[in-house]
């Protein structure tokens, strides 16, 4: 199939490189700026970074697996892989918002695909503050820590951390708690899609925590604020036999490994 042009990033593993070097003698590709599409080889973290670094080019991502889970990844091919990428599903993928206030001081921001965790980060459980669209839902959640996941992140950690299985299109986020101890009988809530979610250190000193949002981290937290963020949205390509509202939804019911 000609016409559309693909561009082609890979991790820097052996299986990734060795399956570039056999797309790249079929395929005459182009640079990412001037694609149509992006070709991803790697795991489900190299495509969470790729569209860090390349979402502003606006270009579709279309995954082949390389790693372990591939999740977020279609199955690695080297047949008809113009035609595949052109009759791909499109998935659109809204990220997170995060701006967090440091004890320092400072103000810094970040975007996740998959979850921002609150976790603590001494022998000590954290004790936080929970307030949803400005009024306070939890007064003090005493726990591990705290995440707030996407549906494509909620099949990753906030899956290992009991969390619900959100599946795509269904306009919500999970928080989820890590370790709970009080309240006890919380495991999480499911919270509108525009919802503004806060979180507060009540005991920065003697119970520190820090944040993670996908990639970025920062310690010493006194305060975070979580939103959706539509205006930075990610388009990611499957085959239509592995779309992936469809793998999230069949996850609900898998009962093994």
């Amino acid at each position: 199939m000609s016409g559309i042009k693909l561009a082609c990033i890979y991790s820097d593993t052996e299986t990734a490189l060795e399956r570039y070097i056999e797309l790249s003698s079929m395929i005459d590709f182009v640079d990412p700026e001037k694609s149509d599409a992006i070709i991803v080889l790697g795991g489900d973290g190299f495509m969470l970074l790729s569209v860090h670094e390349l979402r502003h080019l606006e270009k579709p991502f279309y995954g082949m697996n390389c790693g372990s889970v591939g999740f977020l990844l279609n199955e690695f091919t080297n047949r008809e892989v113009e035609a595949k990428v052109r009759n791909a599903k499109q998935q659109i993928l809204f990220p997170l918002k995060m701006k967090a206030k440091l004890k320092n001081g400072d103000i810094v921001e970040a975007m996740a695909f998959n979850e921002v965790s609150i976790l603590r980060r001494s022998r000590q459980t954290a004790n936080i503050r929970l307030i949803v669209n400005g009024i306070e839902r939890i007064s003090k959640l005493v726990s591990d820590g705290v995440l707030v996941a996407t549906p494509a992140g909620s099949t990753a950690y906030n899956f290992s951390a009991r969390g619900p299985i959100i599946p795509m299109g269904s306009n919500v986020l999970a928080v989820t708690p890590v370790s709970p101890f009080r309240p006890r009988r919380w495991n999480g809530a499911l919270l509108p899609h525009d919802a503004t979610i806060r979180f507060e250190n009540l005991d920065p000193d003697k119970r520190p925590i820090y944040i993670s949002a996908d990639f970025k981290e920062w310690t010493d937290v006194l305060s975070v604020e979580i939103c959706e963020d539509p205006a930075k949205s990610a388009i990611l390509l499957f085959n239509p036999d592995h779309a992936l509202d469809d793998r999230i939804f069949s996850e609900q019911f898998t009962s093994g490994d």
